[in-house]
């Protein structure tokens, strides 16, 4: 396993920290605003694009700026990143496989009793039921923020990680372990009783997989499907 040159490395560095900054940066001012912010979110009557578009600002902040950022800086193409059609079909299935166990999981404790794609972003359940234009309109801003760039940008920082530091293995990637790491400390999964423990194995579970099978097929966009039909789906 060829190492990287020093240059390479910590251009590797520089570029996680900014995604990094950038994301503690949105959450530093969604945490010091977040009062103000909640209220306009629940202000019907402010147009729901408006509405959702504010709180996008800040989803998109935390998870896929600070990528598109690098990405614009290195002039680093998205397709060197897996957004091609190779192995598409092969990516796509497998990335759905490993939800099944979570999805097992919150089947079991009753956690789910019907699927809508984002149902859990707080503005959803509205612009569904807003007319038409702003029912599309509105979807595919969620599906941009929540959707696309927050299973990228996993995406991006695993390819980064990994770079950085490379695994001889095939099924073992430091990249992918990391991300899923930081996914349940940022959602809040860290736990001792057996239902939390089991809840944070599933998720690892998932979010590894799918960062796996970016790695071995060469193909992003299970990330990507993962969070546009699966994260965030049931209620």
């Amino acid at each position: 396993m060829d190492r990287i040159s020093k240059e390479r490395e910590k251009q590797l560095s520089v570029d996680l920290w900014i995604i990094l900054l950038t994301s503690v940066i949105a959450l530093g001012i969604y945490t010091v605003l977040g009062n103000n912010i909640n209220k306009f979110i629940k202000d019907d009557s402010v147009n729901i694009i408006l509405r959702v578009l504010s709180i996008g600002v800040f989803q998109f902040g935390v998870a896929g700026l600070g990528s598109v950022i690098v990405s614009i800086i290195r002039k680093d193409s998205f397709l060197n990143h897996g957004l091609n059609t190779k192995n598409l079909i092969k990516a796509l299935v497998l990335s759905l496989v490993f939800c099944i166990p979570e999805f097992a999981f919150r089947l079991y404790i009753g956690e789910i009793h019907k699927w809508v794609p984002f149902i859990k972003v707080n503005t959803t359940a509205e612009i569904l039921s807003s007319g038409f234009p702003w029912n599309v309109l509105g979807m595919l801003i969620t599906a941009t923020c929540w959707g696309f760039f927050e299973g990228f940008n996993y995406v991006i920082i695993r390819d980064k990680l990994s770079e950085l530091m490379p695994s001889k293995y095939k099924y073992f990637d430091w990249g992918a372990l990391i991300c899923a790491l930081v996914c349940i400390l940022i959602h809040g999964m860290i736990g001792i009783t057996p239902k939390s423990i089991i809840e944070m194995t599933v998720t690892m579970f998932l979010i590894y997989g799918m960062l796996i099978v970016r790695k071995i097929t060469g193909n992003a966009w299970g990330c990507v499907l993962v969070f546009l039909v699966y994260w965030n789906a049931f209620d």
